[in-house]
């Protein structure tokens, strides 16, 4: 399988991308305490992708969320795909205070995500599956951070999509296990106006990238298992 950058090529080879106005400001700080959010620039990037949904003609733009959850911190990206281009709209970081206990810190994770879901308004999710480690305990604590990334969008109705690790990786990068700085390489190529300080960032845009190229094979099998259910 092709990465993404050997599928749709740089992301403006020609010159040819159309840069516009953000469509809407960038919302006033939202969430618990430690939340950060990062401004969005004055255009947004448009990087041709095409194939990147099944249709050739340009549809709709579906507005995605991209999430890779942690305790500590957890990175928030968000993109556009409309089948011919794939938009940078906005990432950042919901970040917990290490202080507190266990159960506020989720809580600041979950008010933090749905600050940012209310003022984006994302219509697709996509998460990373937990890889179980040798630290059982980091393990747990993740998947609970975790819990709170799945809920927050499912509360507010969005579908939500989960991808392994190596399916993330190798759809940016070509590579099932590519490192942090070569995934933050690629969607820096793919996105090349994206604002991005951390991997946590990186990896989110690397997940919404990565649901952008795979959403319609997701959305089958999620109707086929629908239309199975009711049969």
């Amino acid at each position: 399988m092709p990465s993404y950058a050997e599928a749709h090529g740089p992301s403006d080879p020609a010159g040819l991308a159309t840069t516009r106005p953000m469509g809407e400001r960038a919302p006033a700080r939202a969430g618990g305490a430690g939340h950060q959010r990062r401004k969005t620039p004055g255009d947004k990037d448009d990087a041709p992708v095409a194939g990147v949904l099944s249709s050739p003609m340009r549809s709709r733009a579906i507005r995605i969320i991209g999430i890779d959850p942690g305790l500590r911190r957890t990175g928030w990206g968000i993109v556009e795909a409309d089948g011919v281009r794939l938009t940078y709209v906005a990432s950042g970081l919901v970040t917990s205070d290490a202080e507190d206990d266990l159960a506020h810190r989720l809580r600041q994770l979950y008010q933090g995500l749905v600050g940012i879901i209310a003022s984006f308004k994302p219509q697709e999710a996509a998460i990373e599956e937990t890889f179980v480690n040798k630290d059982a305990r980091a393990t747990l604590k993740l998947g609970q951070a975790r819990g709170m990334a799945l809920l927050a969008p499912a509360l507010a109705g969005i579908g939500v999509a989960e991808y392994p690790p190596n399916v993330v990786k190798k759809t940016v990068t070509g590579a099932g296990h590519g490192g942090k700085h070569q995934i933050a390489a690629m969607v820096g190529f793919l996105l090349p106006k994206a604002t991005f300080d951390s991997a946590d960032e990186a990896d989110a845009l690397a997940i919404a990238i990565c649901h952008a190229s795979h959403r319609q094979g997701v959305l089958a099998l999620a109707r086929g298992t629908r239309l199975e259910t009711v049969r």
